[in-house]
């Protein structure tokens, strides 16, 4: 009797460390997985419900996760019999009566010793009666898993007869669900890096392209599209832009299924009651979850039924393109089933809504400064030829002369006309004498001084035109600058030229000249 409780006990020693190996080694290949896929989580599930079972002696396993919108629970990996009863993929209201859905309303583990003996099946739940009688549940165990105490799946475990979970083996499931939850955290956060990568990488090469296309915003958009619609799962992308004249919407880029209807260069009315009039006009964000329930769309607007029925769009998101507060456009991303965007996404395209500003500002300002360039090049070039033109003036006529004219921007003046002139002559008395006894420097210097002084008071003047030759000046008044005395002006400056003439006359006497004024 003594060697038969020995062997017995020996052999359920056996027993637990075959177990514990086994379990041992199912945790160190889940953690292998775990390591190797860290894009994806599928691969780890199937190795936890595959073991999970095993391990348990259960007759099916599975794992669900709930929707963003924690409306619904969807199968993402499961095992056994029932597979084709629950494949991955299939869905239940997380509202409903499910055990699975109970467990992660309420985040705690559910262990029912049989189905059958539940109060929902006595009620006669038509859910719970088929699980139990057609699919042949019986005892059941749901296991949540949970991050930062919130239960976002299941670890589901039955048999098909009244066989409780043992403690060792509940405890086993909840490790198999903290592997899980580990798992859908390692490939969620490797894959937020890579989307963060991407989009860097995405606004790095716009960036690029915009310094590169200044004269183009037309490559800008494109690159901006396609990146929107790639990043953001989007089936179509389009960029509307508004007119100076704030009257029309015209679209401008568009990447994704072929817009039969709407080719780039179509234009709307500002106070188009579509999305993107909507859009620009709110300078918000405008969202549209279904399309085939907005009221546009079932009040018949030609527009909104063919966006539906024709290219088939049920989900579009438009993000207004904003430059001091006012929108000059709009970026739209479409989807052809109904999956409202994310805030991340709506976030990313008001970045590439941002950077198509910049593009649109960077070729309007660029544009504006060829234009500059191009009227500054003009200016120059006439300024240059008034200069030249000026200096041949001035060659012939007084500075004042010279001026007017290129002020008036025409030679009319210097046209044979009519006028009532007022004329002075002067010259030097006794000059001829003068020169055939003095040297020929002596004859410069009295030149020189004599036309110098008079030149200046003649310029005081105002008078028009001076012709000069050797001692002899005439100097015109009221041509072909106009003033009211023609005959006054003369006079006064006969006086001037009279009153330093004889300051002149003296210097020149105490030299040995011998000359006066007429």
């Amino acid at each position: 009797m003594k060697n038969l409780r020995k062997n017995t006990d020996q052999r359920n020693i056996r027993d637990d460390l075959a177990r514990a190996y086994e379990r041992e080694a199912a945790s160190q290949e889940i953690l292998q997985i775990i390591s190797q896929r860290r894009d994806d989580d599928t691969p780890v599930l199937e190795a936890i419900v595959r073991s999970a079972a095993r391990l348990t002696n259960a007759k099916v396993a599975g794992i669900s996760l709930a929707n963003v919108a924690r409306t619904h629970l969807s199968y993402a990996a499961t095992w056994g019999p029932q597979h084709d009863l629950f494949p991955n993929g299939f869905q239940f209201d997380l509202s409903g009566p499910l055990q699975v859905a109970e467990t992660v309303r309420e985040a705690r583990l559910i262990h029912t010793l049989d189905l059958a003996d539940s109060a929902l099946y006595r009620e006669g739940d038509p859910v719970r009666r088929n699980i139990v009688d057609e699919v042949g549940i019986r005892t059941f165990l749901t296991v949540p898993l949970i991050q930062d105490g919130i239960a976002f799946g299941c670890l589901n475990l039955n048999r098909d007869e009244v066989r409780p979970f043992s403690a060792n083996e509940i405890q086993l499931v909840e490790t198999f669900a903290t592997q899980a939850v580990i798992a859908i955290e390692n490939v969620r956060q490797f894959r937020e890096l890579q989307v963060r990568l991407e989009r860097e990488a995405a606004t790095s090469e716009i960036l690029s392209v915009i310094s590169q296309s200044r004269d183009d915003e037309a490559r800008v958009f494109d690159i901006i599209l396609r990146k929107a619609s790639s990043l953001c799962n989007a089936d179509q992308a389009g960029l509307q832009i508004v007119n100076d004249n704030r009257s029309k919407i015209c679209l401008a880029g568009h990447c994704g299924h072929q817009r039969a209807a709407f080719e780039l260069g179509q234009e709307w009315p500002f106070d188009s009651p579509l999305s993107a009039g909507v859009a620009i006009r709110s300078a918000k964000v405008f969202h549209i979850p279904d399309y085939a329930e907005t009221d546009l769309y079932k009040n018949g607007d030609p527009t909104a039924v063919h966006t539906v029925e024709t290219e088939g769009v049920r989900t579009r998101v438009v993000v207004p393109l904003l430059q001091n507060g006012i929108a000059i456009g709009t970026i739209s991303l479409s989807r052809h089933e109904v999956r409202p965007f994310e805030a991340s996404e709506i976030q990313l395209v008001e970045t590439f809504a941002a950077q198509a500003v910049i593009a649109i500002e960077n070729v309007r300002q660029f544009k504006a400064l060829e234009a500059f360039n191009a009227e500054l090049g003009d200016r120059v070039e006439a300024q240059v030829g008034e200069i030249e033109r000026m200096g041949r003036l001035k060659r012939f006529l007084p500075s004042a002369v010279a001026d007017t004219i290129v002020s008036s921007g025409s030679e009319e003046m210097l046209k044979s006309h009519r006028a009532m002139l007022g004329v002075l002559f002067c010259d030097i008395r006794g000059f001829t004498a003068f020169c055939e006894t003095a040297e020929p420097e002596e004859t410069i210097e009295v030149l020189q001084a004599y036309h110098e002084e008079m030149g200046r008071l003649i310029k005081i003047s105002g008078a028009g035109v001076d012709h000069r030759m050797g001692d002899g000046i005439m100097v015109l008044f009221n041509d072909p600058l106009p003033c009211d005395d023609p005959a006054s002006e003369a006079v006064r400056l006969a006086i001037a030229m009279r009153e330093r003439m004889a300051e002149l006359s003296k210097q020149w006497k105490r030299l040995g000249h011998r000359l006066g004024f007429g």
